[in-house]
């Protein structure tokens, strides 16, 4: 039988492709179409065998031969029909596809009105409808859609740079990641760490590589500055020599410098010893020299260390009457460690009590061999005084520098050591330095230390402003972001941007080297517990004497109590200063400066003392006496007598009577004393009265009875010893 294939036009309307059969079933709204000898899937034209056929079941009768189509006579109503029919075969268009009971779908052809009455042959049975269209294109859109949004939340791998220090903040910033999951990849590994605990280089590259990321270790600062210092130079000339002044306090060395550039130093300093590392440029004979003035006293060897490290030439100063001391064998020490010539000037050669032969017989014991002795160290006899031999020496100076042959190239970048900084009420920070190789020049960026800035303005050894610096010239430099720390290196880069680099990677580097882990011992837990504290709070007016005076503090040694420096900065005392103090109780104390308006009032208000000192020897003696101060006074205990506690009685008025006999020394009225119970003392305090045969008396000797009352107890037993003393204190100082 052949089969046949139906379209479904509407629920109502249903076309059979071919002849119409009308069978008794059929519904009164449907038309269908049959098309005989239907082969396949062989597609052909629709028409009809009949140019007319009627249905008794319709209203509206037509011929589906467009050729013999005749249109009813109430057009009207088959209008309506036909937009009846083609609204239901768009309802049916954006139905779903539904599946036989054998599970194949429903494929057959949704046709419109207008189809079906087309003569095209070309008619295909199997097309998609624009509903299927659009949802498949819509389909497409969301899956194109979806595919993008999964390469937006696609990680993405990154440089990371490691520096030699890190905290955990800045690492997962520079990651791009949530600290909390950084934290939590560390706490897995078993590490507990805080958002700003700093982490090493090896484990923040760890760390890095598991967040999928590609680390790159950044370079140390040490590293940099010494790429920075190790640049081929070129065009080398040389460079006038830097000479350091060295020797015992009062030897003269400042005197000498006076002479020299014709300049009265001394003074200026305060008690005549010289506090600050000065430098100072001479012209002699179209020649320069760079000297550099350093403190002779104990406290300042730090100073001392720092003037040779950039030195070419130290001058010894020893003087004549005096001979070889403590701070001058340091000097040599000193001289020897930065492996420099020195020369030796024997000051003070115009005195009676003067024996030059003397201190080169005392040198020879440290190694220094005067020529005159078959040596290579050159002396010199001078006097300050007088002038004598100062030409002489000058020319010693300039021949050790001739052999060591000091050159440098002029046009690079400026380098340089930090002597030292200060803070001007005025100008602000203020580094003073020495260049060492290249020429510096208003607007420079630099770096010291701690610190950066831009040259803001060049001021000589003489407080004139020049517009550039070069080798060997001190200078004092403003536009520094903070007060720098003395022998800092002093590195001029090209840009901003790298002066900040280099600062923020030391800072870094700093703050973990200042952070070690601390192991706590039992010992060591109650170690500091037991010692007395002294609070001290220093504020100056240069950096090396903060650092002098820190030095010096920290050498004073106890075993009772010992001095903890709080603070310690250069520039006036601050009312922040003054609040700290009251706060820690700490000893406020200024060295070469004063405090301003604000501070006195807050001091005055808050009761906090400002101690001033303007030598050093002075604040020594002064730290001494306030920790003294702390130590428990000597406190020395003489046994006057003792009594034994026979009976116990009641007296009105009174109380509670120990009746008692003197077994050893006297008791006497008023001392003090102590109720001693098996041993073990359980009260401490004075007598309060003595009776002798129900008569007060002042004292009982040994073998006589006595009753006896003690202030505030009379909880006595039988067999009780009262024991009196005297105590004799005594104050005790370091």
């Amino acid at each position: 039988m052949e089969k046949k294939t139906k379209l479904t036009i509407s629920g109502n309307i249903k076309k059979k492709i071919g002849k119409f059969n009308y069978p008794n079933t059929r519904k009164s709204s449907s038309i269908i179409l049959e098309r005989n000898n239907l082969e396949g899937k062989t597609k052909g034209n629709l028409k009809s065998n009949k140019p007319f056929v009627k249905d008794p079941l319709r209203k509206n009768n037509f011929n589906l031969n467009k050729k013999n189509l005749v249109l009813p006579n109430d057009f009207e109503r088959r209008k309506l029909a036909e937009q009846r029919a083609r609204k239901r075969i768009k309802g049916e268009e954006d139905s779903k596809d539904q599946k036989n009971k054998f599970g194949s779908k429903k494929r057959e052809l949704k046709l419109t009105l207008s189809r079906a009455l087309s003569d095209d042959d070309s008619l295909e049975t199997k097309g998609r409808s624009l509903a299927a269209l659009r949802r498949a294109k819509l389909k497409e859109n969301r899956n194109v859609k979806q595919e993008k949004k999964k390469e937006d939340y696609r990680p993405i791998k990154r440089d990371v740079n490691i520096p030699e220090a890190i905290t955990v903040r800045e690492l997962a910033n520079r990651m791009a990641e949530q600290s909390s999951n950084v934290i939590k990849h560390l706490m897995s590994m078993g590490v507990t760490v805080t958002i700003n605990q700093t982490l090493a280089s090896d484990t923040a590259e760890y760390l890095v590589k598991e967040f999928g990321h590609n680390p790159i270790k950044e370079q140390k600062a040490e590293e940099i500055v010494k790429n920075i210092k190790n640049i081929k130079i070129e065009n080398l000339k040389n460079r006038p020599p830097i000479v350091t002044v060295m020797g015992h306090v009062d030897h003269g060395k400042t005197s000498l410098l006076d002479v020299l550039r014709s300049a009265n130093v001394v003074s200026g300093e305060h008690g005549g010893i010289t506090q600050h590392i000065g430098a100072y440029q001479i012209n002699k004979n179209s020649k320069k020299i760079t000297f550099i003035d350093t403190p002779g006293h104990a406290a300042f060897t730090e100073m001392r260390a720092r003037g040779t490290k950039l030195t070419d030439v130290v001058v010894l100063v020893v003087a004549a009457d005096d001979g070889v001391k403590p701070q001058t064998i340091e000097s040599i020490k000193h001289a020897r460690a930065a492996k420099v010539p020195i020369v030796v000037a024997i000051n003070k050669c115009d005195l009676h009590e003067a024996d030059p032969q003397k201190i080169k017989n005392q040198l020879l014991e440290h190694e220094l061999i005067a020529e005159d002795l078959s040596g290579d160290t050159l002396m010199v006899e001078i006097s300050s005084k007088t002038k004598k031999n100062l030409d002489k020496l000058i020319e010693s100076i300039f021949l050790q520098s001739e052999i060591l042959d000091l050159k440098t190239d002029y046009t690079t970048n400026a380098i340089g050591v930090v002597l030292e900084s200060r803070i001007d009420v005025g100008r602000g920070p203020i580094v003073s330095t020495i260049i060492t190789s290249g020429t510096l020049k208003k607007g420079d960026y630099f770096v010291c230390g701690l610190k950066w800035g831009k040259v803001r303005a060049i001021i000589n050894d003489l407080g004139e402003n020049i517009d550039e610096a070069q080798p060997s010239s001190p200078i004092e430099i403003l536009g520094i972001n903070g007060a720098a720390k003395a022998g800092d290196d002093f590195i001029v880069l090209e840009t901003e941007k790298e002066a900040k680099e280099l600062c923020k990677t030391r800072i870094e580097e700093f703050k973990t080297g200042k952070t070690p882990m601390m192991i706590v011992t039992q010992e060591s837990a109650f170690k500091d517990k037991v010692l007395e504290e002294l609070n001290i709070i220093i504020k100056s007016d240069v950096h090396g004497s903060a650092e002098a005076i820190k030095n010096a503090i920290n050498q004073i040694k106890h075993d009772e109590v010992k001095p903890k420096i709080i603070l310690s900065e250069i520039g006036m005392i601050s009312e922040t200063d003054v609040t700290l103090a009251k706060a820690s109780k700490a000893v406020l104390i200024a060295f070469n400066v004063k405090p301003n308006k604000e501070a006195k009032k807050k001091a005055e208000i808050e009761k906090v003392k400002i101690s001033s000192f303007n030598i050093i020897y002075e604040l020594i003696d002064f730290i001494k006496k306030n920790m003294s101060g702390l130590l428990e006074p000597d406190i020395q205990e003489k046994i006057i007598g003792s009594a034994e506690v026979l009976e116990i009685f009641k007296v009105s008025k009174i109380g509670k009577v120990a009746g008692s006999k003197v077994i050893e020394g006297e008791i006497k009225d008023d001392l003090n004393a102590r109720l001693i119970r098996d041993g073990s003392i359980i009260h401490s305090g004075k007598i309060h009265t003595l009776f002798r045969e129900k008569n007060q008396v002042k004292n009982v000797t040994q073998g006589l009875e006595c009753g006896i009352t003690l202030k505030n107890y009379n909880d006595f037993q039988k067999k009780d010893i009262i024991e009196v003393f005297s105590s004799t204190v005594t104050e005790r100082s370091i």
